[in-house]
């Protein structure tokens, strides 16, 4: 027995036509989902971008702070007029200091007030 029929749509297999079309709807579904996270992806890099400019700026102005508080620094640690120095301690030391003769002063002033003890 000699059979040649087409056996091909017996069994429900597609035709290379269906195949083709078949192969481009997967393709279109592809590119569908890629140019979305493209789209996501240039979102990303737009807030990056703009996050980059904030910090440079921020950055920058902290670097201006920064140097001009160091020369204010170096500018009071130079300055020498009237023998005063602005920094904290020494003022505090001198103030100590002021205080303590003081304090002695008016010891002495209330001994001599009282008088010799008997």
């Amino acid at each position: 027995m000699n059979v040649d029929m087409d056996t091909d749509d017996w069994l429900g297999c597609p035709t290379p036509l269906e195949m083709y079309q078949h192969q481009c709807a997967l393709l279109e579904d592809e590119l569908i989902q890629t140019e979305s996270m493209l789209r996501k992806a240039r979102a990303n890099v737009a807030g990056l971008v703009q996050m980059n400019d904030l910090l440079a700026t921020e950055k920058a102005s902290a670097e201006m702070a920064l140097k001009e508080a160091l020369d204010r620094i170096s500018a009071m640690s130079n300055e020498t007029s009237d023998n005063q120095s602005f920094r904290p301690v020494d003022l505090i030391t001198q103030q100590r200091d002021h205080l303590f003769t003081e304090n002695q002063r008016l010891l002495m002033e209330l001994k001599v007030l009282r008088g010799p003890l008997p």
